[in-house]
């Protein structure tokens, strides 16, 4: 495909109109690159000269349809050009074919077929562009550009000859070079293994020597994977290894479109609830390691069958795998020993960023695939927290953002463009459910949403899988199904923020059994007492002083380690605030910070990030520079280790109030109404007086 481009700072001359020399002015938008080209020249090919960016895996054979472009047709004052679509070829017998087969979008041409007769402006459309732009829609909109670490290449292979001893992988690395310009390839064996079936195959079909290579260039280039004829697609897994959950997405790896998306609970669960008791599990068990990567590695097979088959697929067309989550998973999905990462100074195997055969961690996937895992930070901030940056991307912000990735642990991220701070806090599985009376995983049928009238104190809510709330006419014929069976993550936090607000819970967390003469909804229960969320015939959904007491020592756990990076940061506020993680994604912002999670910030500027480890994850799938970009960004953070730093047990027991014990809320209090301070005598069993601040 070489060609002569002429220099674009020659004079122009007439173009079509009847130059000496025969050429045409040729502007791209929306780069603005131009040159003047030979008439008859593809467009394709003089958009590659110039290096303007348009995809194409069959190499200008009119097959994958990638490459189309749309013509401008009039004066371009901007460009200093007149285009005409008369100034390209008329539409040939290979775009009729392609627009009969697969549709071609009125206005377009396949810019492969599309020679140059006269002046022209053509537009590429970003679906046309190699580097494309995803926009990833949530509170932050913001552009993910897709730059595949594998691409697909399809070639036209000479074939075999008596009298020419050359083996077919060296005609298809010539073909390669000749059709693509790709040289240097190194290639496994796996590739050899398959290559002459599939060469062969599709010759005996009638198609030719054709096939479709798929070429990995991370570090170095090298075949990946040969299919017999053409193939336009390719996918990748994108894994968050959390330690309750495991979320899963099926990407299409050349356009990061997610195919599919799943979910599954961490079965080595029953092995311990967080990750120290699983630490433990594996101290007291020779080959406990073993038995709880076998059980993590059997979810991620699982969820790739069932991605896979969701969208249609098989297995083996995943060829390409990114792996997030804290050190102890990372650790244990590649089949190392956490046990250093049970105690001080909590070392990890490495630090780096992993690159291995998915065969290598018994991933059923194509058999030649990749794995690449993002690095860790330290060793209780791991992979996953890498992940939240290359999401969230403090590392370009002028604004001091804080990140919190809420989930067993919480890992903590603090800083700007300038300086990285980055620590987790031990906050337990209390936000998801567990240690809760009443609490349950998000499931339909779990409270969600939870109200309380400041005069009557009675409640209403709502449960997933119901858009009604429950004081309202068809309440009970929508959850007829489920029922009302539990407290979620999300209800918990807003049912004791309302609590707090109602005057139920003092500032110290105690329920005010004093309150039980305005509402038979406070009701003792032993030394203390409860609140009655719901009624059902016999059955009640309580909450309970212990209850109370477990969201407390979460919550302070999570401030703690908040003002602990801000002590080092040596600031007393933030610029914006984003809750990451499943459980942060749910979650009312303006509950969690009445209840002390996060510090004072303006509410409009505090938001819901999604799953951001998971979309990291995604966006390293999809674009290879993004992993170097983490790469280099994590190697700048400071780490904060809490369990050693002697300030953070005064933050955790100032914490433990609502909001706080001593931190002022000017942004939370011009927002909400915050219940005046008031004495309170008893209310937990021991005649203690109590005094809460609003």
């Amino acid at each position: 495909m070489a060609m002569n481009m002429i220099d674009p700072g020659q004079p122009p001359g007439p173009g079509a109109s009847g130059s000496a020399t025969q050429t045409a002015l040729v502007v791209f938008t929306p780069s603005g690159r131009r040159g003047r080209f030979p008439l008859g020249t593809p467009l394709l090919q003089a958009a590659r000269s110039l290096g303007v960016d348009v995809d194409s895996v069959c190499g200008g054979r009119s097959i994958c349809g990638r490459c189309q472009v749309e013509i401008g047709d009039g004066q371009f004052a901007k460009h200093g050009i007149e285009s005409r679509l008369g100034h390209a070829s008329a539409v040939g017998a290979a775009e009729l074919r392609y627009a009969e087969k697969r549709s071609l979008q009125p206005g377009r041409r396949l810019s492969c077929q599309a020679l140059i007769q006269g002046d022209l402006v053509v537009d590429v459309p970003p679906e046309s562009q190699v580097h494309k732009q995803v926009v990833r829609k949530d509170a932050e909109h913001r552009v993910i550009e897709v730059d595949p670490p594998v691409k697909l290449y399809y070639v036209e292979v000479r074939e075999p000859d008596m009298h020419d001893p050359s083996g077919d992988l060296r005609r298809l690395e010539e073909a390669l070079a000749e059709q693509w310009g790709i040289t240097g390839l190194d290639c496994d064996l796996r590739v050899v293994q398959r290559l002459q079936k599939a060469l062969r195959a599709q010759s005996e079909q009638g198609g030719g020597w054709t096939c479709t290579v798929a070429v990995r260039e991370q570090r170095v280039k090298r075949l990946l994977a040969v299919w017999p004829g053409f193939r336009d697609k390719i996918y990748g897994l994108a894994y968050d290894v959390g330690s309750t959950t495991i979320a899963c997405h099926l990407c299409d790896i050349e356009t990061g479109e997610v195919v599919a998306s799943g979910g599954a609970m961490n079965p080595q669960i029953r092995f311990g609830e967080d990750l120290m008791s699983r630490v433990s599990y594996i101290m007291m068990n020779p080959g406990g390691d073993r038995a709880l990567t076998e059980a993590v590695r059997g979810a991620l097979n699982e969820l790739a069958g069932r991605v896979t088959a969701q969208a249609g697929l098989e297995v083996e067309d995943v060829l390409e795998v990114t792996l997030v989550g804290n050190p102890i998973m990372h650790h244990l999905v590649l089949g190392i020993d956490p046990i250093e990462l049970g105690g001080a100074p909590f070392a990890l195997a490495t630090d780096q960023a992993i690159n291995i055969w998915a065969t290598e961690i018994e991933l059923k996937v194509h058999p030649n695939a990749r794995v690449y895992a993002l690095p860790c930070i330290a060793g209780h901030v791991g992979a996953d927290t890498a992940a939240v940056i290359l999401s969230e991307e403090p590392h370009k912000s002028d604004d001091l953002r804080l990140i919190v990735d809420v989930g067993t642990n919480a890992e903590i991220v603090l800083g700007n463009k300038d300086r990285l701070l980055a620590c987790s806090s031990p906050t337990g599985p209390a936000f998801e459910g567990a240690q809760i009376s009443s609490g349950q995983r998000a499931a339909p049928g779990a409270i969600e949403r939870v109200r309380i009238d400041r005069d009557t104190l009675e409640p209403r809510f709502r449960v997933i899988g119901s858009d009604l709330w429950s004081d309202e006419e068809g309440f009970a014929q929508k959850v007829r199904r489920t029922g009302v069976t539990g407290i979620c993550g999300s209800g918990i936090i807003e049912v004791l923020a309302e609590m707090f607000l109602a005057g139920i819970i003092t500032q110290d967390g105690v329920i005010d059994g004093g309150m039980a003469a305005r509402s038979d909804r406070i009701v003792a229960d032993g030394r203390t007492f409860s609140y009655v969320l719901h009624r059902d015939g016999e059955r009640e959904l309580r909450v309970t002083q212990n209850d109370v007491r477990a969201i407390q020592l979460a919550k302070a756990a999570l401030y703690a380690g908040v003002r602990l990076l801000m002590d080092k940061l040596g600031v007393d506020h933030v610029d914006r605030i984003t809750l990451a993680g499943a459980f942060g994604s749910h979650i009312d912002v303006k509950y969690a910070m009445v209840l002390g999670l996060i510090p004072d910030c303006d509410l409009t500027k505090v938001v819901a990030g999604g799953n951001a480890a998971g979309t990291g994850a995604r966006i390293a799938l999809v674009n290879r520079s993004a992993r170097a970009e983490i790469e280099q960004v994590v190697r700048r953070v400071e780490k904060i280790e809490t369990a050693v730093e002697p300030m953070f047990q005064q933050h955790f027991v100032e914490a433990m109030a609502l909001p706080h014990k001593t931190a002022s809320f000017p942004n939370l209090a011009a927002a909400v109404d915050l219940p005046a301070p008031k004495m309170v005598e008893g209310g937990d069993g021991e005649g203690r007086r109590r005094r809460r601040r609003g």
